[in-house]
C-alpha cells in the first residue's frame, strides 16, 4: 500500500508538473507574440510606422454682407484660383447707393473747387486794394502837406496886410483879398484833413482783406472736409458693392457647397468650403514611448489602399505638445492603452491632385538616415 500510494503521489507530482511547464510554455509564446506583433511592428530600427487619414486646412467663404445669390458659378469639385469669382449677390440696391454717393462726391467736389476758386481771387484782390488804398493815403498826405504850406502862407500875408493897412501903407482892400486867401487855404487844409482820414479808413478796410482771406481759407478747408466725407461713402459704397462679388480667398478646390442660386443669405454665412489640394497632409499618432525619436522635417512616406505601388514623400512639419488617449480609429492593441502624440506629415507634392482629405493611409517616418526605406508592415 505504501508503495502503491507512493507511486501515486508520484503520478500526481509529475502532472502538476507537466501544467506548470505548459503554462510557462503557453505565457513565453504569448510574449513572444506580444514583443512581436504588438510591442515591436517589424520595421528596422530607425523607422515608425503610423496610420490615419488625409486632412487639408480648410476655407470657409462667406461673405461680408447680406443678400440673395444671384449667380453661382462654382460647384463641388470645381478647382479654382485666387481671385477667381465664385459668386455674385444681388447689387441692385448696392449700385443705387454708388450713384447717390458718386452725385454727392461730385457736387462736394464742386463747392470745394469754387471756394478755390473764390479763395485765389481774394488772394490777388485784397494786396492789390492794399497797395491802391495805401497810394491814397500817401496822396491824401501830400495834399494835406500842400495845403498846410499854402495855409501858412496866407495867413502870412494876411497878417503882413493887416498891419500895413493899419499903417496906411496897404489898401484895405489888399488886407480883405489876403484875409480871403487865408481864409481858402484853411479850407483847402481842413478837406486834405478830411481826405487823409478817408484814405486812412479805406486802407483799413482794404486791410481787412486778410481776415476776408483767412475765413475763406477756413470755409476752403470746411468743404475739403466735407468733399473727403463724400468720397469716404463713396469708397465705403463701392467696397460693399465689390464684397458682392465673392472671389476666392486661395487656390484650392470647392469640397462643400452650402447654398444655391436665389437663396438668401446672411452677413457670414458659410457659403463654400474650399481645400488647397497642393498643400494636404497626413495625420497620424505616435505612441507615447516612440515620440521622443520624432522631430521636425524628418522625411516620411505615405502609401494609400488607392495607390499602393507609389509612395508620396512627405515631412513633419508639426509635433503636437501635450499627450492625448489613443482616438477610438486607432486599430493597434497596444496603442489603444497608451498615451499618444499627434503628428502632421505635409505631402511633399500631390501629382494630379490624386489624394484627397479623407483617404485613410499608412506612413513610414524615418528617423535614422542610414536606414533603407520599407513598405508598411
Amino acid at each position: 500500500m505504501t508503495i502503491d500510494g507512493g507511486t501515486q503521489s508520484v503520478k500526481i507530482g509529475r502532472k502538476q508538473l507537466g501544467m506548470i511547464a505548459l503554462a510557462m510554455a503557453v505565457a513565453f509564446g504569448m510574449y513572444v507574440a506580444f514583443d512581436r506583433w504588438i510591442v515591436d511592428d517589424g520595421l528596422p530600427e530607425g523607422l515608425i510606422q503610423a496610420n490615419g487619414r488625409i486632412e487639408g486646412d480648410h476655407v470657409t467663404v462667406a461673405s461680408k454682407f447680406p443678400g440673395r445669390i444671384e449667380e453661382l458659378l462654382v460647384r463641388e469639385g470645381a478647382t479654382v484660383t485666387a481671385g477667381q469669382v465664385l459668386i455674385r449677390l444681388d447689387d441692385s440696391q448696392t449700385n443705387a447707393r454708388v450713384h447717390q454717393a458718386k452725385h454727392a462726391a461730385e457736387a462736394a467736389e464742386a463747392k470745394a473747387e469754387a471756394a478755390h476758386t473764390q479763395l485765389a481771387v481774394l488772394n490777388l484782390e485784397v494786396p492789390l486794394s492794399i497797395e491802391s488804398a495805401d497810394a491814397q493815403v500817401i496822396r491824401a498826405k501830400a495834399f494835406l502837406d500842400k495845403a498846410i504850406a499854402v495855409e501858412k502862407e496866407a495867413k502870412s500875408d494876411s497878417e503882413r496886410f493887416r498891419v500895413l493897412a493899419d499903417k496906411d501903407q496897404a489898401s484895405i482892400q489888399q488886407r480883405d483879398q489876403a484875409l480871403m486867401r487865408w481864409e481858402v487855404a484853411q479850407n483847402e487844409m481842413a478837406v486834405a484833413l478830411s481826405g487823409i482820414t478817408q484814405a486812412k479808413k479805406q486802407l483799413a478796410q482794404a486791410e481787412l482783406g486778410w481776415n476776408r482771406i483767412k475765413a475763406k481759407e477756413g470755409e476752403v478747408a470746411s468743404l475739403e472736409r466735407q468733399r473727403d466725407h463724400a468720397y469716404a461713402v463713396l469708397d465705403e459704397a463701392e467696397s460693399i458693392l465689390n464684397d458682392l462679388t465673392i472671389t476666392a480667398p486661395t487656390n484650392g478646390t470647392v469640397t462643400t457647397r452650402m447654398v444655391n442660386v436665389g437663396e438668401v443669405v446672411g452677413a457670414g454665412a458659410p457659403l463654400l468650403e474650399l481645400v488647397d489640394l497642393d498643400h494636404l497632409y497626413l495625420k497620424v499618432f505616435v505612441p507615447e514611448i516612440q515620440i521622443g525619436k520624432v522631430r521636425l522635417d524628418l522625411p516620411a512616406r505615405i502609401y494609400t489602399d488607392a495607390f499602393p505601388e507609389q509612395p508620396f514623400g512627405a515631412q513633419i512639419r508639426y509635433i503636437a505638445s501635450k499627450a492625448e488617449f489613443t482616438p477610438k480609429e486607432v486599430q493597434t492593441p497596444d496603442e489603444r492603452v497608451k498615451l499618444i502624440y499627434a503628428v502632421k506629415l505635409y505631402l511633399i507634392e500631390n501629382p494630379g491632385h490624386r489624394l484627397t482629405p479623407g483617404l485613410p493611409a499608412d506612413a513610414i517616418i524615418r528617423w535614422k538616415d542610414d536606414v533603407a526605406w520599407v513598405t508598411p508592415r
